[in-house]
């Protein structure tokens, strides 16, 4: 296994873990999309690993959906800081 191709198999891991720690749902969403892009290039550099690429796209898919028809927070919601 080449060491590039170790580095998107550790990032991916980093920004799937790292996705579950905030508490705002819009900023999980985007840290997970990102994870599994990274794990599905991962599975490609480490030769076409359909279950990782598939099972990654199709999360990475449904976080774009859900990230691109959230509704609009009210403006009183929008300065919550917690």
């Amino acid at each position: 296994m080449d060491y590039s191709t170790e580095i998107f198999g550790y990032l991916a891991m980093a920004m799937l873990v790292v996705s579950f720690i905030p508490k705002k749902l819009r900023l999980i969403r985007v840290l997970n999309l990102i994870g599994c892009i990274f794990f599905v290039v991962y599975g490609v550099l480490l030769g076409w690993k359909w279950p990782i690429i598939v099972s990654n796209g199709l999360v990475a898919v449904i976080q774009a959906y859900h990230l691109l028809n959230e509704k609009k927070p009210a403006p009183d919601e929008r300065l919550d800081l917690k």
